[in-house]
This record gives structure tokens, C-alpha cells and sequence, in this order.
């Protein structure tokens, strides 16, 4: 583990390959798996405050997902997540352009009608955070439907940390992204 101030990075964030394939893995991420994106309580605050401008960018089985759950669910594990359509698949938030998934709340953003670009764990995939009360701990979620992600990042040469510098400095911020830079490149 590397030491950044108060966060704990894993070295396979540094020693692993990751760029995002759209053209080959189609998004499947945001419609994969047993429960929806994870969320932090201050998150479920916004997701319901910028819902009705992120409806019109929504599919009709999203928004009636919404209708009858919320803006966000309790998973099995007690863990509050996105609300989730077709048995905790889709996520509700998830729109289509031809043929490749994209998040309604990243458009309404885009075009500028909310503030907010999406949930961290989305915008940080494939890292997952585990938060302690005086550090968090930065991981490498390593998942099948990304292998094209992986050698698409080996092709081109960028670690896991470099692919995502916008939200870890969305996170913790430019001085806490260039430490870690300056720290892997000295290793």
C-alpha cells in the first residue's frame, strides 16, 4: 500500500492497465451485477433533489423503477445504493445511445441542467473505496466484463490511478492526486 495523506492506495491500482472500451464491453457494468452503483448518504440527498431534471434523459422502465422504489434503494447487504430495474440488473439511471450504455445523470450534466456529474463509486469505477473513520482505503475491483478495459490500458500504457485522475481529484482533490503521481513515479 502507498500512503497519501489520509487514503490508502493498493499497488494494483499502480501496477495494472485500465482504459474504458465502450466500443467492446458496451457499459455492461451499469447493467451487470447483484445491486446497484454504491452510494454515500450525502449522495441520496442529491440524487433526490436533481431527480426531476434527470428524468427526461431517462428510459421508461428507469423512471418507473424510480416511481415505485425512490431515487435509491437498501441493498440485501444494508448498503444504500442506485434503485435498480429488471432484479437489481439496470441500473434505473441508465440511458441507451446506440447500443451502449450511458448514465442519464452524467447527460443531465453534460447539457448543463445539474451540478453534479454522478455517484463517486460510478465516476472511480474500477476502484472501490472502503471508508474508515480516519482513512480510506483505495482498491482494484477486478471484473470479467472488463477485460477489454485491461488490454485496451495495457495497449496504451496507463495505470488504473492515471485512467482515473478526474475523480480521484474529484474526491480528494489536485494536491492529493499530484502527491500520489510524484510518490508512484519516485518508486
Amino acid at each position: 500500500m502507498i500512503e497519501v495523506g489520509n487514503v490508502l492506495v493498493h499497488e494494483d491500482l499502480i501496477n495494472n492497465d485500465f482504459v474504458c472500451n465502450l466500443s467492446k464491453c458496451k457499459g455492461v457494468c451499469c447493467v451487470e451485477g447483484d445491486s446497484g452503483a454504491p452510494l454515500r448518504k450525502d449522495e441520496t440527498h442529491i440524487l433526490k433533489e436533481i431527480y426531476p431534471k434527470v428524468k427526461p434523459f431517462m428510459t421508461a422502465k428507469g423512471i418507473e423503477a424510480i416511481e415505485e422504489q425512490g431515487t435509491h434503494v437498501i441493498d440485501t447487504d444494508g448498503d444504500l445504493t442506485t434503485t435498480c430495474v429488471d432484479g437489481n440488473k439496470e441500473c434505473a439511471y441508465v440511458t441507451w445511445e446506440n447500443g451502449i450504455t450511458k448514465c442519464a445523470i452524467e447527460k443531465a450534466y453534460e447539457l448543463g441542467e445539474i451540478h453534479w456529474k454522478k455517484p463517486i463509486s460510478c465516476h472511480l469505477y474500477p476502484i472501490r473505496t472502503t471508508h474508515y473513520p480516519e482513512f480510506d482505503v483505495l482498491h482494484y475491483d477486478r471484473w470479467h466484463i472488463c477485460k477489454d478495459a485491461c488490454s485496451f490500458g495495457k495497449e496504451l500504457q496507463v495505470p488504473v490511478y492515471q485512467f482515473l485522475k478526474d475523480p480521484l481529484t474529484r474526491e480528494y482533490g489536485e494536491e492529493w492526486f499530484e502527491e500520489l503521481d510524484k510518490t508512484v513515479k519516485s518508486l
